[in-house]
């Protein structure tokens, strides 16, 4: 099975997560020692932890067909709302959002990550079926979940990951093999239902973004706001600008210690720019680029819409990932917290990836045996 799976996707994947993994032991044993006064290597141990689960995780989804997932995708849909509202009641909190439930205090778990890849799968499935297509009435039930749990997301609240999960909502649906009425019905219906969940909210005197989210819409000009609401961009510049060409060497970053929050999180790349230089760095982005080529390239040779719909989301996925995390480090739009695939530490976010591509990577092997359809 292995001489069949896309190879350049596979070696590019793993690239990104060893450099991922190096970057983030870099990036957050200052962090680790001075601030949680633990060792220098607790991120990095706790992100290949996760990662031995996601590639034991991938293993599995490997194996099976596609088609087998149909029902396991609405019973995991289910699962995970019920997990989003139990987070809102039982979760812990962490930068003034509850998004993470913690478990035995060892580890946390961040269901709206998870939400992402199975909503994808989920629509893939429901979609796949040709007779759901047909008729607004089937058209209208998954974005109606979908709506649902971005909601919840929001309540969190997670303004960055509810905007990036109905952002690849919306992509997903732009590219359904429904006809272009359905479509525009489906999405004037949405868009109603919203604005009057949006009305009722505003009328019952409920605020729709919170002061520290109101506080990241003043991205421009970060500097002159360097000790308030322009620190971490501000401090990401800098990295950026130590870094020049050729960087300053593995390890020597000085903005890790303790000038730039989230070092090793949302703002890794300012690390990576900081340490390994301009050079290498886009080296690291034509990585994540060829990735993105390469499911586009595995969605198009698809034999049905349900693994089709399933490489377009992992493709959405990613990219909106990187388009806002980029975005927000330099300054072009508001921070909200998105990591960079691969890159960034975040256990739930590295399972939930890993999982995505190990579906593309089924999606490819099915293209090329037609038996494992």
């Amino acid at each position: 099975m292995l001489k069949k799976l896309d190879k350049l996707l596979v070696v590019s994947v793993t690239l990104l997560i060893v450099i991922g993994l190096i970057m983030i032991f870099s990036a957050s044993n200052v962090t680790s020692y001075m601030q949680y006064a633990k060792s220098p290597y607790n991120f990095f141990i706790r992100q290949f932890i996760f990662l031995i689960a996601s590639l034991i995780l991938s293993f599995f989804i490997l194996r099976f067909k596609i088609r087998y997932y149909k029902k396991l995708s609405y019973i995991m849909m289910a699962v995970i709302m019920g997990l989003l509202v139990g987070v809102l009641i039982y979760g812990k909190v962490s930068n003034d959002a509850k998004s993470w439930f913690n478990v035995f205090g060892l580890f946390t778990i961040q269901p709206s990550e998870f939400a992402k890849v199975i909503t994808i799968l989920f629509f893939a499935c429901f979609y796949g079926k040709k007779s759901n297509c047909e008729s607004l009435k089937t058209v209208f039930i998954p974005l109606i979940v979908a709506v649902a749990t971005a909601f919840m997301i929001a309540l969190q609240p997670d303004l960055g990951t509810t905007i990036l999960y109905l952002g690849i909502v919306f992509f997903m649906f732009l590219a359904l093999p429904i006809s272009s009425k359905i479509k525009r019905n489906s999405v004037l219906g949405i868009i109603g239902m919203v604005a009057i969940v949006l009305l009722l909210m505003l009328n019952n005197g409920v605020k729709l973004l919170f002061e520290r989210q109101i506080e990241r819409f003043n991205f421009l000009d970060p500097c002159s706001r360097i000790y308030s609401t322009g620190n971490q961009v501000c401090n990401g510049y800098i990295a950026i600008n130590n870094g020049g060409l050729f960087g300053k060497g593995l390890g020597n970053s000085t903005q890790k210690y303790l000038y730039l929050p989230e070092a090793y999180t949302d703002f890794i790349f300012a690390i990576i720019v900081e340490e390994l230089g301009l050079v290498i760095s886009i080296g690291i982005l034509a990585l994540l680029f060829i990735v993105l080529w390469r499911i586009f390239l595995i969605a198009k040779r698809c034999k049905n819409a349900r693994n089709t719909l399933i490489c377009y989301g992992v493709f959405w996925y990613i990219l909106l990932h990187i388009v806002i995390n980029l975005g927000g480090l330099l300054g072009l739009m508001p921070l909200t917290g998105v990591p960079l695939p691969f890159l960034s530490y975040g256990g739930s976010y590295l399972m939930s990836l890993v999982s995505s591509i190990a579906l593309v990577l089924r999606a490819d092997y099915e293209n090329k045996v037609p038996d494992a359809r």
